[in-house]
């Protein structure tokens, strides 16, 4: 069983046919993160025994005829996610021992198709990150090449994907962390419409921002996972109802892609840049409209994304406190307790984006930033829409560059916020967007893989999984 190549829907149709078991499959993966995950350290835990159970129970469920697309399905789980009695640390300090008291919305809708939960995996800090090297409990490393990241903040889920220590896998997504890691891990990664999938559970870090969304080796496991946690949550406010304006984009397939060129320029690199091109002009070939479209407000989306998200994660922060749960360092005072906590529990980008958010809203600087930025994060909404009137998906790169090295941006935050600059666009406006694998680039002697990213319409993930398949199949 090669779990590096094996897809779900591959796995499905073997399982159905009793090829193999769902413990058979589990044991395989198990024995993959074993061989392989010293070196990559894509896991934080591994659910061996509970892994196994629940295998055992996939079973007994295909053995009853009742199998469902995820049915046996071996999937790790970003540790952001909260899942019922088990640590839950968002890799950080402040909460190395917190136990979650419930599970996400995400997390039941699995469990009730049978999905086997494998273990919680490494990220940034509180999702704070793009190569997670922030986490509190060490890097985890790029399978094609261990000196480098795997991006980040879902760095874990993309690379244990991407080594075959998981058919799939969950991640979160505030500025690109799904899409940015699958890039240069080689798998595909999803962001969903803003509201398609629940956020209960979830640790917030900028609410406004936030959506969890699948990892997977091809674009159609990636429909499946999307299928499988997307639905409206009573008990989540931003959830989307089925009838929602948002929901419901029954587009015919014009097949037109919009490039903004003055935008896609900026600071991508050359060899990068030219593979891009390269699969647009794929894609023309295959009967695909390549258009030029114009969107003058997205070149403020990286200094708009990084006001508003740190005023986001100001408040979101806040209830870390060293008083309700986590992490509590002893004091005299009260206010010793919150300062002594938080300043052992949370990392230095975690610090460093509290300050940046609790200054520009601010009093006396809430005018100049943040309501600046609202208004600016408006217009790039108004962008969007005026170009989906008259294409199907804009195109950009997924990221400037392909996987860099370990360290080689940690100590300079500006050069680890420009790797986000193709990639916030779609948070800030809602819609959903997808990273799939379009070739490698070559650094060092190695093949380093490079994405190739959509952005559709809100509810259009339709769209991107139309044209994503396209990328994937036309050679």
């Amino acid at each position: 069983m090669d779990t590096m190549q094996l897809t779900i829907a591959e796995a499905r149709r073997a399982l159905d046919a009793k090829e193999y078991s769902a413990l058979e499959l589990t044991e395989a993966h198990l024995d993959a993160i074993a061989k392989k995950d010293g070196e990559i350290h894509a896991y934080l835990e591994v659910w061996a025994d509970s892994a196994r159970a629940e295998a055992k129970k996939a079973d007994e469920m295909i053995a009853r005829g009742e199998a469902m697309p995820l049915t046996g399905i071996p999937l790790a789980i970003k540790d952001n996610i909260l899942i019922e009695g088990r640590i839950v640390s968002s890799a950080s300090k402040i909460l190395e021992s917190y136990r979650a008291s419930y599970s996400a919305t995400v997390i039941d809708k699995l469990r009730a198709q049978g999905a086997v939960f494998l273990g919680r995996t490494n990220m940034d800090e509180f999702a704070m990150g793009s190569s997670t090297e922030n986490s509190a409990y060490g890097t985890t490393k790029n399978p094609h090449d261990l000196a480098r990241v795997p991006g980040g903040s879902s760095g874990g889920s993309a690379a244990a994907v991407a080594a075959g220590m998981a058919m799939g896998a969950l991640g979160s997504d505030t500025g690109g962390s799904i899409r940015q890691p699958a890039s240069h891990c080689g798998v595909v990664g999803l962001k969903p419409t803003y509201g398609a999938v629940s956020r209960l559970g979830l640790m917030s870090m900028g609410s406004s921002l936030d959506q969890i969304g699948p990892l997977a080796k091809s674009v159609e496991d990636a429909r499946t996972l999307l299928a499988s946690i997307s639905g409206y949550d009573e008990n989540d406010s931003t959830s989307l109802p089925a009838n929602s304006e948002q929901r419901t984009a029954n587009r015919k397939l014009r097949k037109v892609i919009g490039v903004p060129r003055a935008f896609v320029k900026s600071g991508v690199e050359t060899d990068v840049l030219a593979l891009f091109e390269e699969t647009l002009a794929r894609l023309e070939k295959a009967g695909y409209e390549i258009r030029d479209t114009e969107m003058p407000n997205v070149a403020y989306s990286l200094p708009v994304y990084y006001v508003i998200c740190p005023a986001e994660v100001s408040t979101n922060m806040a209830r870390y406190d060293g008083i309700r749960y986590g992490l509590s360092v002893p004091a005299d005072t009260i206010q010793h307790v919150y300062t002594k906590t938080r300043r052992a529990g949370f990392g230095a980008e975690v610090r460093r984006r509290i300050l940046t958010g609790t200054f520009v809203l601010s009093s006396g600087y809430a005018d100049a930033y943040y309501r600046k930025a609202r208004a600016v994060r408006q217009l790039i909404r108004e962008d969007f829409r005026r170009a989906f009137d008259a294409v199907d998906a804009i195109a950009l790169p997924t990221a400037p560059g392909p996987a860099f090295k370990v360290g080689e941006k940690s100590q300079d935050p500006l050069a680890m916020y420009a790797e986000d600059i193709f990639s916030v666009t779609a948070n800030l406006s809602g819609t959903p967007a997808i990273s799939v694998p379009s070739g490698t680039v070559e650094r060092e002697g190695k093949s380093l893989p490079v994405g190739f990213q959509l952005i559709a319409a809100h509810g259009a993930e339709e769209t991107l999984f139309a044209i994503g398949s396209d990328v994937e199949n036309i050679k």
